[in-house]
């Protein structure tokens, strides 16, 4: 960190993360002369800023580790494994969207050393520097990296590393609103037989304007930016705009992405929200996700795509997650009941366990649940990933991080009498 005989040019900062928002942050911070050196564990380089292929050798020169990773999973695996590279005087600043309670846990686990500073803004807005950070720290070890902060935007103070990733969510929560609103005035302007242009340029002038404007592109059905040439497009159906969109590279801000921020919040407020299922249900829907050597890989689909995703009925999605979430209840409290609840009596529970298939009739598959939480159980997490409704059937997937291994499930749901029940579970289970 700055002293006597450095500045906030000589420093080297380390990036963790080079996706999206992490290559931008990266970029910008190199493009204002600072030392910058990053890592990303799919091995992606960058020419803009030097790349290594061990996160630990970016962190042993670091003075500043900046994080840019999808989930507060992937954050406590990151600084596992590096965190005996870290030099005492070494600060850890967090720009990751995660839970409160994850935000909290890192902050106890690294000490006084820790920033945590979710941004506001995307792509573009972090090249520009001019994200908004709300950054929670000791107030001495924010002014050592606020110019680090302040040339990627303007530094906005929180209490504390809980609070500051709550009120990320909040934020993220109005944008998830807008987008919803965006999806429901499109699809009314269809069936009303208006055309797709002339309804862009209404809506523009209006609340949703900002958005519109940014993301005229994938609504328009030509792709890109804010690209106004060419020849104006046809009216565009919802199918054809998504197909049209999906194409394009420059997604700035994935529905995935949202969707599971929106999880987040929901679990943290414990408010059912409307827009975590119906962003899961459009990210299913917009662009099916694909296996990539072996891991699941998320569509690359800009959140304005979710505007040209038909709604489901959310009354449908709720009544569809009531057994998901009962089967996560099962997992946290360790009690079988909940499984019971979640699945029909025929239904089995299949995979690779030990290195063997195995398929266990619901009884079975209560009796491995003793009836307590997991000793490690503050460290696990879970999520679900995507839902479809066809009728009365459903598949879902979710992902679980218990420990070592990370499950992905995918379940198979029916509408029974009773509601939606579970009918058959299958699963991957892949150790660390």
């Amino acid at each position: 960190m700055p002293t006597a005989t450095t500045t906030p040019h000589t420093i080297t900062i380390a990036v963790l993360g080079l996706g999206r928002m992490g290559t931008a942050l990266a970029a910008r911070l190199a493009a204002q002369g600072r030392r910058v050196v990053g890592w990303t564990r799919s091995g992606r380089t960058a020419g803009a800023f030097e790349t290594v292929a061990d996160p630990n050798d970016a962190v042993a020169r670091a003075d500043v580790v900046l994080l840019a990773l999808f989930d507060g999973p992937a954050c406590r695996e990151v600084v596992d494994r590096v965190r005996d590279a870290l030099r005492t005087d070494t600060v850890v600043v967090n720009t990751s969207t995660v839970a409160p309670a994850e935000a909290a846990a890192l902050a106890g686990q690294l000490g006084p050393r820790y920033v945590h500073a979710p941004v506001l803004g995307s792509v573009p807005t972090a090249a520009a520097g001019a994200l908004k950070i709300l950054a929670a720290a000791d107030q001495d070890v924010l002014a050592r990296v606020r110019p680090v902060l302040e040339a990627l935007g303007t530094v906005h103070r929180a209490d504390d590393a809980a609070t500051a990733a709550a009120l990320k969510l909040v934020a993220n929560s109005s944008l998830a609103g807008a987008v919803l609103a965006l999806r429901d005035c499109l699809q009314q302007a269809d069936a009303l037989g208006l055309p797709r242009d002339q309804v862009l340029d209404v809506l523009e002038l209006g609340q949703l304007g900002g958005l519109v404007a940014r993301k005229r592109g994938f609504l328009d059905g030509r792709g890109g930016g804010d690209d106004r040439g060419g020849q104006p497009a046809a009216p565009a159906t919802a199918t054809a705009t998504a197909t049209t969109a999906t194409a394009t590279p420059t997604a700035e801000f994935t529905i995935g992405a949202l969707a599971k921020d929106m999880t987040l919040l929901a679990a943290a407020s414990n408010i059912p929200l409307r827009s975590a299922a119906e962003l899961t249900a459009a990210n299913a829907a917009s662009a099916p996700t694909h296996v990539d050597g072996g891991s699941r890989v998320t569509p690359d689909t800009d959140i304005a795509l979710a505007a040209a995703v038909p709604a489901v009925d959310a009354s449908v999605l709720t009544a569809v997650l009531a057994p998901l979430h009962a089967y996560l209840r099962g997992h946290a409290t360790g009690d079988p009941a909940p499984f019971r609840e979640a699945f029909l009596p025929t239904a089995h529970i299949e995979g690779i366990r030990d290195g063997a298939f195995v398929s266990w009739p619901l009884d079975e598959y209560c009796r491995l649940f003793p009836g307590h939480p997991a000793s490690d159980e503050p460290t696990r997490s879970r999520r679900v990933d995507s839902v479809e409704v066809h009728g009365t059937v459903a598949t879902a997937t979710m992902t679980l991080r218990h420990g070592a291994d990370t499950f992905t499930d995918v379940f198979l749901l029916v509408r029974v009498d009773s509601g939606w029940r579970i009918a058959n579970k299958a699963y991957h289970r892949q150790g660390s």
